[in-house]
């Protein structure tokens, strides 16, 4: 790797995960969209995908960028000097039938072709000195102006925010592809590296936050007996993957109601999760603990905008019990949701401020202490939700569109149980996408949990 151009450090959050990459803990993240191209575009698709391929590249110097020295604890950036199309992008046709219109009770059906594609990819590492994305695109036997586009990349490379702004750039490349020339090797461009998050924020740390965070890791730390938080941590097991559209009339009525409620569909989420498990999980689990992911970008400097790849991500923790979820009436408790409302509000207002990132600086081996050590320890949170929001895209005559948008990604072999990756593409549809490590968590309680979610989604919305 001497032979390419060093960029810039590995910052500590972007180091979590080339860590947790390097010994096969977390492999990647996934954002999909599904485009429509109108019929006046009669070139290939290869052709458009290509091009808005090398939109992408010249615009976001981090899909030219791979982190080397993983497996040290100074790792850092160099940039590829090239990024051949035909080595990260592939084409496949469809088995089934897009399954994009069809419902059943009024609610779209899961794309079984990109669930299954999905399946492969969250379970397939990046190797040097190759790109450290990919994008797949499945095409369409009955529609050659529709295909669904997988961008597959490194959590080091960006956060789920990212995934979208980089369908953001394709689509409007997509506009613009319509004549020129197709190059397969696209020379990548010379733009500096966006800096990390480290760099651009204090991450500050209350005493209080920190003395409690050292006392839980080195001297105790009690454990509810009550906890769920699935199997054992474990190295084997591959990511399972099951994805769970909604309709946007469904959506459309959720947050309808929310308003009413005074809460978001991000919180109802949360509160509909937990009480989908423990209505599946044996009597004697009475807490659940989850965490949830929040964009940090509001915050940062405006070189940070929603419009660049990188890794500006925080987090937030909080925990459900049987009683207050599952009340005697088995009515819907607004209460919780509206707690855990609070709980993200109050997240997002201290503003980076007591985050789990900002511990990292105290960490000497990312493998070791982070991972490693931690094998054959019962885990610590339950299930995570991670909303990347709405793709705001506006539909315009005889151009490309996005419709069905899916965010998904692998298990996290240290981290929660169960992971539940959201976002509302442009047809309005939101999609949840379920990853979980074999031998962690039940087939049976996944499918059993995703038939009591959607009943309890559809009556909450009025659709039962």
């Amino acid at each position: 790797m001497d032979q390419y151009e060093k960029l810039r450090p590995v910052g500590r959050l972007e180091q979590y995960s080339t860590a947790r990459h390097q010994i096969g803990f977390y492999l990647n993240v996934a954002v999909t969209a599904t485009y429509l191209l109108p019929d006046c575009f009669t070139l290939p698709i290869r052709d458009y995908v290509y091009r808005a391929c090398e939109t992408a590249i010249a615009e976001h110097p981090a899909l030219s960028a791979i982190p080397v020295a993983d497996d040290t604890q100074q790792p850092y950036f160099v940039r590829l000097p090239q990024i051949n199309l035909d080595q990260v992008v592939s084409f496949e046709q469809r088995k089934n039938v897009n399954l994009s219109g069809e419902t059943i009770d009024g609610e779209p059906t899961p794309d079984l072709d990109l669930q299954a594609l999905l399946e492969i990819q969250h379970n397939t590492p990046f190797t040097a000195p190759n790109a450290y994305w990919r994008l797949c695109i499945l095409s369409d036997s009955e529609d050659d102006r529709r295909f669904t586009a997988a961008f597959v990349f490194h959590h080091a490379l960006g956060d789920g925010t990212s995934g979208k702004v980089f369908h953001q750039t394709f689509l409007q490349a997509l506009h613009l592809a319509e004549a020129g020339e197709t190059k397969s090797v696209i020379q990548a461009p010379s733009k500096p590296m966006l800096p990390n998050i480290e760099e651009i924020h204090p991450m500050p740390l209350s005493l209080v936050y920190l003395a409690k965070k050292i006392f839980q890791a080195k001297i105790y730390s009690r454990r509810d007996p009550g906890l769920w938080s699935g199997g054992k941590i474990q190295t084997q097991g591959k990511t399972r993957v099951r994805l769970v559209p909604f309709s946007k009339a469904l959506v459309t009525s959720l947050r309808n109601v929310c308003r009413q409620e005074h809460t978001t569909i991000t919180a109802i989420l949360h509160t509909a999760i937990a009480r989908s498990l423990f209505t599946h999980l044996p009597a004697h689990f009475t807490r659940l603990n989850c965490t949830g992911a929040i964009s940090c970008r509001r915050w940062l400097p405006d070189i940070i905008t929603d419009e660049v790849i990188g890794v500006y991500v925080g987090d937030i923790e909080d925990s459900y019990t049987r009683a207050d979820v599952t009340p005697p009436n088995n009515v819907f408790p607004w209460s919780e949701a509206r707690r855990s409302k609070q709980t993200i509000d109050a997240a997002v207002q201290r503003e980076g401020r007591d985050a789990g990132p900002n511990l990292l600086k105290y960490v000497a081996d990312y493998q070791q202490e982070l991972c490693l050590s931690k094998v054959g320890s019962e885990r610590d949170q339950s299930f995570e939700v991670s909303n990347i929001g709405v793709m705001q895209c506006e539909a315009r005559p005889r151009k490309p569109r996005i419709e069905r948008m899916v965010f998904s990604q692998c298990a996290s072999v240290i981290g929660n149980a169960i992971e539940v990756s959201v976002v509302t593409g442009g047809d309005g549809c939101l999609v949840l996408a379920i990853t979980w490590q074999v031998g962690v968590v039940e087939e049976s309680l996944i499918e059993a949990a995703i038939v009591f979610l959607v009943g309890e989604l559809r009556a909450l919305a009025g659709l039962e």
